[in-house]
């Protein structure tokens, strides 16, 4: 994409960020160093009871894993997002989140008082305080997306963290195709298989995006898709 972006931000280690970002956008997020995670949630901007719905982008597109040319379902049967671009070919869908608790076994405690921003976040926290910000909470959480992760199920069903999935300079575009709530963190995936504790930084860059063509890739990439697009443009013919 070589339009110039409206909208830089830096997301560092186990942070945390969200923004109303509005259909016609596009949101593109970097990974800058390799090995990042990004948890995701997504919300109707305009009507927050509607949100992002794993088992619908699931079992509508027949996938386990996300990339282009996939599409984010919402729980009313519109899109939210959908995958335009994608350099890293594997995302996370079913793993949730990390909490204190699973920190703590892993890493041990690093309080604020010891290390100041360095201290360890963990990925529910985060998002805890960024959906209180927009009035929403515990009841609103929902299971997100981990961007840049990759796990695969073995013969047991027992799902297994891939390293070294994504690459610095690895990039994914979130089309949005309604008025979105998108909020954010930075912490490692809850099945990092690192001893260590390793958030890693990404760029967040929001560019305009071309108008959906009929022969859109993400539209076009499942009958489901056709469907729920169709829904969301109604929704916007009625609510415009």
């Amino acid at each position: 994409m070589s339009k110039s972006a409206l909208y830089q931000w830096t997301l560092q280690p186990s942070g945390m960020w969200s923004q109303r970002i509005k259909r016609g956008k596009t949101l593109r997020i970097t990974d800058l160093e390799g090995g990042a995670n990004v948890g995701v949630l997504l919300y109707n901007a305009d009507q927050m009871l509607e949100r992002y719905n794993m088992p619908d982008t699931l079992k509508g597109q027949y996938i386990f894993y996300l990339t282009h040319p996939y599409c984010l379902h919402s729980d009313m049967g519109h899109i939210l997002a959908s995958i335009t671009a994608d350099t890293v070919g594997w995302h996370d869908t079913v793993c949730g989140c990390s909490n204190q608790q699973l920190i703590e076994e892993k890493y041990g405690v690093k309080t604020y008082q010891e290390a100041g921003n360095d201290f360890y976040r963990d990925g529910h926290e985060n998002f805890l305080i960024e959906l209180s910000k927009w009035g929403l909470g515990i009841r609103d959480m929902v299971p997100n997306i981990n961007l840049f992760s990759k796990v695969t199920p073995d013969e047991l069903g027992n799902l297994n963290f891939v390293e070294g999935n994504s690459k610095a300079g690895d990039y994914i575009e979130l089309r949005f195709e309604m008025d979105t709530l998108v909020v954010l963190n930075s912490c490692p995936h809850p099945l990092d298989n690192s001893s260590n504790y390793q958030a890693k930084k990404v760029s967040l860059e929001v560019f305009n995006a071309d108008p959906v063509a009929d022969d859109d890739a993400c539209k076009n990439s499942r009958p489901e898709n056709i469907r729920a697009f169709k829904n969301t443009e109604n929704y916007y013919l009625l609510n415009s």
